[in-house]
């Protein structure tokens, strides 16, 4: 067998690790489920009425238009939330010392974090998959085509992918799995200082120069855009930037404390 083949082998079957670990324990997989359909259904029939007479442009103003609105900061904040539990499950890992089992083992070192991340990405495309499934029930209207909802696909796909990293790098950072907890909390929060809830132009000045520069914001806008069946191509550009630079940023914090943390 091949360098490559190993790599492979071994990542597939710590994938298999994790995935029974889900199984295993459903309830954090329900949590994170939870957490953004409580938001979506508190946003659109507790304030849905109000917030959706003020969208400038609506053509109805009423529930409908501000579902329409949000889907995509609801769907951000999904994302978001799978990623408290890659960190607490990658930091579970470092405080119980398998990792540095794992390390003593003769498997390819990349496999671990390779698991954790493959097995993060098909958690969040479940929970992406029942969330916007809720939201279409609600009434979600979407002039996509299909084009655009593949694009949407691999937009949050992306994103999916460069969070996880960073929450890895959060959890081996984290000296136990409360603080790992905590950390990517952040990452729920910030669609509410954004245009996930309400359009930045109704913000302030000094908050809405933050909201419009803070890497949530172009994403959302492009979410938006390509569920509108008319995505901006800035937006796009700048979500997609974004995703990579949050990504890279993961990928290779992850990779430097992999060798420098479990080594101790």
């Amino acid at each position: 067998m091949s360098t490559a083949t190993y790599a492979v082998r071994d990542s597939a079957t710590m994938l298999r690790r994790n995935l029974k670990h889900m199984v295993r324990y459903p309830s954090m997989t329900l949590m994170l489920i939870g957490q953004p359909l409580l938001f979506l259904l508190l946003f659109v029939y507790v304030f849905g009425g109000t917030m959706g007479a003020g969208l400038p442009g609506a053509p109805r103003g009423d529930r409908g238009d501000y579902l329409t609105f949000i889907t995509p900061g609801i769907l951000l904040m999904t994302v978001a939330s799978v990623s408290i539990s890659t960190a607490i499950s990658v930091a579970t890992d470092m405080a119980t010392g398998i990792i540095d089992r794992f390390r003593t083992m003769a498997i390819a070192k990349a496999s671990v974090l390779t698991g954790h991340v493959l097995g993060a990405m098909m958690q969040t495309a479940l929970a992406l998959a029942v969330v916007f499934g809720v939201a279409l029930l609600l009434g979600l209207e979407t002039a996509a085509s299909a084009p655009r909802y593949l694009g949407l696909v691999g937009l949050l796909a992306l994103l999916s992918l460069a969070m996880t990293w960073f929450a890895v790098a959060l959890g081996l950072a984290s000296p136990n799995p409360e603080t790992a907890s905590n950390w990517p909390m952040i990452f729920v929060l910030l669609p509410f200082v954004g245009s996930g809830f309400v359009p930045v132009e109704s913000m302030p000045a000094g908050l809405r120069w933050f909201a419009e520069h803070q890497p949530f914001t172009p994403i959302m806008d492009a979410a938006r855009g390509l569920l509108a069946g008319s995505p901006d191509a800035p937006d796009v550009v700048w979500a997609v930037g974004w995703c990579v630079v949050i990504g890279s940023v993961g990928y290779l914090w992850s990779r430097r404390l992999y060798r420098t943390r479990a080594a101790n």
